[in-house]
């Protein structure tokens, strides 16, 4: 595993998100097989593990919790706040000092810690990012000591563009794939120019990036693949990356056969690791070999610059005009 610098530390450049731990949107992940992930991503050498709060409604935080207690060495660990809807008024009206210092607390116990490595606003209405008060709140937070480092994740480049003036901003969380390449041109530069990490989701594009679909594949019905497909729950870019499913697994057909073999996982996160600005990237698992799939990406020598310029042409010609939601 290979590590890049956040802030006064280093983290491994492919994290794990463990949305798929909470059980609610991804099919169902047993206790069992959850510790299991973390084992396999800590033994494989990683050291940054992505949750929210709302990822089973504190399910996915707890396991954390759970297995941080016997983990061997230090983990630095990120949630999110904000997406809640069960404390007085809810989501999206509350972003009260009070509101964030409870779901950190809360937070805060389910993982068994006293500080949070990383803080996150959890793809908030675009306006309170702009009013600024959030993140006054989240500067009181770190303050008296709850949180070390906040940030954001947000779903489009204004948004981004908006967090990235507030001063003390640790880190943004974008989404950012072979199909989103143009957030590289719009966000990247301002990014690295203000010393904030790049914390980039959905790096496989909700698996579609895996090679491992066809056109007949199915999900359950508690997997947001099958629920939130058209974005009929949440924003469509959350899921496939705002691509119908059937037209990327086309695209993904194409996309594989300018790759150099048939390990299109590894090198879909490879292509985004060879963006320096980039930090982490943090795909989910829901087993254990998804795990060890992901990281073998790492050690991958660099794409080529003749294969970058290949991915960019048939993005520009036939992927960025089929995404859908807002971004």
């Amino acid at each position: 595993m290979n590590f890049r610098p956040f802030r006064d530390t280093n983290i491994a450049e492919v994290g794990l998100g463990t949305w798929q731990l909470g059980s609610a949107d991804w099919g169902t992940v047993d206790q069992d097989a959850a510790l299991n992930i973390l084992q396999a991503y800590v033994d494989a050498g990683g050291n940054f593990i992505d949750t929210a709060d709302v990822y089973g409604m504190g399910v996915s935080e707890q396991l954390i919790g759970k297995f941080l207690k016997t983990a061997g060495h230090e983990i630095h660990v990120a949630t999110k706040l904000g997406r809640r809807g069960d404390h007085e008024n809810g989501w999206p009206q509350n972003f009260s000092y009070e509101a964030m210092k409870k779901q950190t607390e809360e937070s805060l116990q389910h993982l068994g810690l006293k500080q949070l490595f990383l803080q996150q606003l959890h793809c908030i209405p675009t306006e309170e990012l702009r009013s600024g008060e959030v993140f006054d709140h989240l500067r009181r937070l770190q303050s008296e000591g709850l949180i070390k480092h906040f940030g954001a994740s947000v779903e489009t480049s204004e948004e981004a563009l908006i967090c990235l003036k507030q001063e003390g901003l640790a880190s943004l969380q974008m989404i950012f794939n072979l199909f989103r390449q143009h957030v590289a041109d719009e966000i990247f530069a301002k990014a690295k120019e203000k010393g904030v990490a790049l914390i980039i989701r959905v790096p496989l594009a909700s698996g579609l990036l895996s090679g491992k679909f066809k056109e007949d594949t199915s999900f359950a019905n508690n997997d947001h693949r099958n629920f939130n497909a058209n974005g009929d729950q949440f924003n469509a870019g959350e899921t496939f990356s705002g691509i119908e499913f059937k037209e990327g697994i086309k695209l993904s057909t194409a996309i594989k056969t300018l790759l150099p073999d048939e390990r299109m996982a590894q090198w879909s996160i490879r292509w985004i690791l060879d963006h320096p600005e980039v930090t982490t990237v943090i795909p989910g698992a829901s087993k254990v070999n998804h795990v060890q799939s992901n990281v073998e990406a790492s050690p991958l020598d660099p794409l080529s610059n003749e294969t970058h310029k290949a991915l960019r042409e048939l993005y520009d010609s036939k992927i960025k005009d089929q995404i859908r939601g807002h971004y």
